[in-house]
């Protein structure tokens, strides 16, 4: 069992600072401005920028660390890939939750073929002990093809508004996206969505 450091070597801020700043940043939504404003009137002077620095550097591990502590998934997943423009190109967000509406996963890439979907799906499925029983997707048909190869026994459910769980779930990634006014690559997409979970 490991446990919570008290500082990080090389930060004058104690880590349950940092980590404070990290939530505030990534479950509100909040510009790193308001975070300096909200710390700065609980008596912390720290800049914006360390924030930012704060952010790059421990968001990844704290997110890992808060995906471990959630609940275990249903046994329903709701499938859907939303597009991005990063720099003029055009990328997909592909993203699945569960009945209840946990984010089980995310992953950006270029394309929205088979391939593509057979990739999320044995990314879904790295590191569970158990296959879903029923996938709800919209009509792409990549969903398809990647079900009947990677997940067999799954029954595959194709709906428009049956999804709305999973199209709903992309309002978090928009919102985000709108506030940094564009992501600037796909890592930062990668990134910025595995905080929104």
């Amino acid at each position: 069992m490991s446990i919570e450091p008290t500082t990080y070597p090389g930060y004058r801020f104690p880590a349950e600072v940092i980590h404070y700043a990290i939530w505030l940043y990534h479950l509100f939504s909040l510009s790193l401005r308001d975070i300096e404003l909200i710390l700065a009137e609980r008596g912390l002077v720290v800049s914006y920028k360390s924030i930012r620095r704060w952010c790059l550097r421990f968001g990844t591990e704290l997110a890992v660390k808060l995906c471990e502590r959630r609940p275990w998934p249903g046994d329903t997943w709701h499938m859907d890939e939303v597009y991005l423009k990063i720099n003029g190109e055009l990328f997909y967000l592909w993203r699945a939750v569960d009945q209840h509406g946990v984010v089980l996963d995310f992953l950006v890439q270029e394309r929205r073929n088979a391939t593509a979907a057979k990739r999320f799906f044995k990314r879904l499925l790295a590191g569970l002990k158990y296959k879903p029983r029923k996938i709800v997707t919209d009509g792409l048909r990549s969903y398809g093809v990647a079900q009947r190869e990677i997940l067999p026994g799954a029954r595959h459910w194709t709906s428009r508004y049956l999804n709305n769980r999973a199209e709903h779930s992309h309002h978090l990634t928009r919102r985000q996206e709108r506030q940094i006014q564009r992501f600037k690559s796909p890592g930062q997409a990668q990134r910025s969505s595995r905080c929104t979970r």
